[in-house]
């Protein structure tokens, strides 16, 4: 059974989605109370991030617990009846698995730092110092600074490509693989539809610890990780082997599936979003952050998705233009038009594309960036960078419910604040006509039109900023641009539309405008 291929997943942020205890941190009780939203949004699965034990460094992103959740979102209950709840209106839930790194309390971590001979020693990343006692290779952390840090116990420096307290796996060792296996065996067997895989191209290393190359930029960049060629401490050929447990342990299990996150953009992303998910024996599906792009052009689009079939014919990427790690793209993109325009157009062209696609909490509202202020801050990244970056809080402020002060998110105090331009963008004044209404429309549009679920595709070539795609029988015609744009009407409108009308056998699109035909 194929349920994923040309699905709707709808990402929750736990954290930021629906409190129920007053605490101002979001819950499963929360989650499980607002699926309906979903439901009746029209998604067909949803993607829990990370609700595991964790000291919360980066917000579960560093687990200490695979198999229990953390007591800030509920227990183990809540998760089973959160379960049972989405699987009653018919979603799937896939959840966040982060096995690339864990905690530093993890308590294999503890263990492996005591000293070189406990039996766990070898089940990170160590290595000795250089002959001056620098660190074993010039790698650097995505969040800043080395991606090493010394231990005095062990006398050695270990891994970690993100934060110090998120220590690397070191999956080499077959016992690491054997115990990261059970732990999704543990949530396959409690009955999940599958996994979203973090930083998944991140999963082993060069084993040589060879140094990356530089790499040529055209100024400095906030984060001196761009100024290497990162060859040697992600995208390694051996992961494809762990790829193939992974499929191997979901084929025992009907109907589940894997999305990986590829944590790259450009033609390096879509020569690992097609090796980790062809052959029908790895990944079901990928996604990189090649359209989670600071524009929205047709040009990008176009390279990406037909790059990625022509390198994979038989794999299949998941498609999103937000997440937690990016700036909403109703801000990104607003030079294109005015706001309710820019949502429409993002939604429209995003769910004609031939792939699975994902949506993140918000998206449907046509959520805009919250302004954090420095003392607001608590993304890691966001500390380290600032002003120039400023984290990722910005994307990841709670989901506005109605107009009360704090969205009908919670009664406390929330984590990260509800500010006024988000407040205004709340779920129950969008009526008629606005951009929920308009997602809601789409994905029934979706829903009813096999050619764009599973229809083959066809970019056309067009001037200027057109986007054409045709999908089966149906043909989408989109205008990422603030001029007017037209293009020989394909037959008469039968989809959703925006900004657009046909005249004498020609549509006239205005800016952001499209229209779909056929069907």
């Amino acid at each position: 059974m194929t349920w994923w291929k040309g699905s709707v997943t709808y990402q929750v942020y736990p954290r930021s989605f629906q409190d129920t205890d007053g605490d101002g941190i979001g819950d499963l009780p929360g989650i499980t109370a607002r699926l309906d939203h979903i439901a009746d949004l029209g998604a067909e699965a949803i993607w829990l991030s990370p609700v595991f034990r964790s000291p919360m460094a980066d917000m579960g992103y560093d687990v200490s617990d695979y198999c229990d959740i953390d007591p800030v979102f509920g227990t183990l209950a809540d998760f089973d009846a959160l379960l049972a709840r989405a699987h009653g209106l018919g979603l799937k839930v896939i959840i966040d698995q982060v096995i690339s790194h864990s905690s530093a309390e993890h308590p294999f971590f503890k263990e492996s730092r005591r000293d070189r001979t406990n039996p766990r020693a070898d089940w990170y990343v160590w290595a000795d110092p250089r002959p001056d006692g620098s660190a074993p290779t010039n790698w650097l952390s995505v969040f800043g600074g080395p991606a090493w840090t010394w231990d005095a116990r062990r006398r050695q420096y270990y891994l970690h490509n993100f934060l110090p307290v998120q220590p690397d796996w070191n999956l080499h060792h077959p016992e690491v693989q054997d115990y990261l296996l059970s732990t999704l065996d543990f949530w396959l067997q409690r009955g999940v539809d599958g996994f979203r895989l973090d930083t998944v191209n991140y999963y082993l290393h060069d084993r040589q610890l060879r140094d990356n190359p530089p790499r040529a930029v055209p100024q400095l960049p906030a984060n001196p990780l761009e100024m290497q060629e990162q060859l040697y401490n992600k995208n390694r050929p051996e992961t494809l082997a762990f790829l193939r447990r992974l499929r191997a342990l979901l084929d025992r299990y009907a109907a589940r599936a894997m999305v990986g996150e590829v944590g790259d953009s450009g033609a390096t992303a879509t020569r690992v979003m097609a090796d980790y998910t062809a052959g029908g024996d790895k990944l079901h599906m990928a996604y990189s952050f090649e359209l989670l792009s600071p524009t929205l052009s047709a040009a990008r689009i176009r390279r990406s998705v037909e790059g990625f079939f022509a390198a994979a014919p038989d794999g299949w990427p998941m498609w999103a233009f937000s997440n937690h790690d990016v700036v909403r793209h109703a801000s990104r993109w607003s030079d294109l038009g005015p706001l309710e325009d820019v949502a429409k157009l993002a939604g429209a062209v995003l769910l004609a594309l031939p792939g699975s696609i994902c949506l993140y909490q918000g998206e449907e509202l046509g959520q805009t960036e919250t302004d954090i202020l420095w003392e607001e801050v608590t993304d890691p990244p966001g500390k380290a960078f600032w002003p120039d970056y400023k984290g990722r809080d910005g994307c990841r402020t709670p989901m506005v419910w109605d107009g009360s002060p704090q969205g009908g998110f919670t009664t406390g105090t929330p984590w990260l604040p509800v500010k006024a331009p988000q407040l205004a963008r709340n779920a129950a004044a969008q009526g008629v006509g606005s951009v929920l209404d308009f997602y809601r429309e789409m994905l029934r549009f979706r829903r009813s039109t096999p050619a764009l679920t599973s229809g083959e595709f066809r970019f056309r070539d067009a001037p200027g900023p057109l986007l054409v795609l045709d999908r089966g029988g149906v043909t989408g015609v989109f205008n990422p641009g603030r001029a007017p744009a037209e293009w020989p009407a394909p037959g008469r409108i039968t989809g959703p539309r925006q900004g657009a009308r046909v005249r004498g056998g020609v549509l006239h699109l205005a800016g952001c405008g499209f229209a779909f035909f056929g069907g």
